[in-house]
């Protein structure tokens, strides 16, 4: 059975506590199911932002997209889940990722270790939270039993593995890390990174609910003037392979859907996130696919 559309909304810009409470309510408004905020330095604190959120708006679920692990200690991690879960009434899911930022870390003064150093301290924070997050007798206790819905998100194999194992939700980076960032994937380089995952998937009993984040959503007549400028930052593909990149949603409104339907065929993406720039811009495309 296709699993229908989700919508997120990753809250990337600050804000005071009013102007976040009425963005909060647009979201909702707008049709979105999920606000999230993200675990960069120079953004909103991510769990006093979520329960700011949960009080502004009465439907959407909370998350993060996604915690950096390199910044948390896991045991006073569950702390924060557990309370923010609580204070939510059950509304959080946490999103988790190893960590891309070389600059971030140095600003924190933290150690920013070779990719499969973080990739082991994300694992042992599942591990972590797995433990306390199911124990009964851990306080303070989550409101969602055993714990709240994890997402994993990554592009490399053993990131891949571990969500087929242990995530509920997966998000597919549809990028490479770079030195300074990230570029984007070409739709044939996506197909494999999901055919690797579905690989390491094949044993789940229930499916993982896959996630994509898009970097732009612009409703316009005019596709390839909306993707032209960012050629420079996307070596290595055309203007034609750009339109096709999962991470780009143009076009009209309903050829924006069309795609959306189209990538949920080929990839499985039925949890769409947009960064909040573009909240405005996906909700005639949420009106579209509602229920779809």
């Amino acid at each position: 059975m296709t699993r229908p559309f989700r919508f997120g909304v990753n809250m990337v810009t600050p804000a005071s506590g009013a102007d976040w409470s009425k963005r909060c309510k647009r979201a909702e408004e707008l049709g979105y199911d999920i606000i999230l905020v993200p675990d960069h330095l120079g953004m909103v604190a991510p769990f006093p932002a979520l329960v700011a959120a949960a009080e502004a708006t009465e439907r959407p679920r909370l998350g993060t997209f996604v915690l950096n692990c390199g910044f948390w200690n896991p045991a006073l991690l569950a702390r924060e889940i557990a309370t923010t879960d609580a204070l939510t009434e059950g509304r959080l899911e946490v999103g988790l990722g190893a960590g891309y930022v070389r600059e971030e870390h140095e600003r924190a003064g933290l150690a920013f270790p070779p990719p499969g150093e973080r990739v082991d301290h994300l694992v042992r924070t599942v591990d972590t939270l797995d433990d306390l997050l199911g124990d009964e007798t851990h306080q303070p206790r989550p409101a969602q039993r055993p714990r709240p819905p994890l997402l994993i998100g990554g592009n490399g194999d053993r990131v891949l593995r571990l969500a087929a194992e242990r995530a509920d939700i997966v998000a597919f980076t549809c990028a490479k890390a770079v030195e300074g960032g990230l570029n984007a994937l070409s739709a044939e380089e996506v197909d494999e990174r999901v055919a690797a995952y579905r690989g390491f998937a094949a044993g789940r009993e229930t499916p993982a609910e896959l996630n994509v984040l898009l970097q732009l959503v612009a409703v316009t007549t005019d596709r390839a003037a909306s993707v032209r400028p960012l050629l420079p930052y996307l070596p290595g593909l055309t203007e034609d392979e750009v339109l096709k990149v999962p991470l780009m949603a143009v076009g009209t409104v309903r050829e924006i859907a069309d795609q959306l339907r189209d990538q949920r065929e080929r990839y499985g993406f039925t949890y769409l996130t947009v960064l909040d720039p573009y909240m405005e811009a996906l909700g005639p495309v949420i009106e579209e696919l509602r229920g779809t």
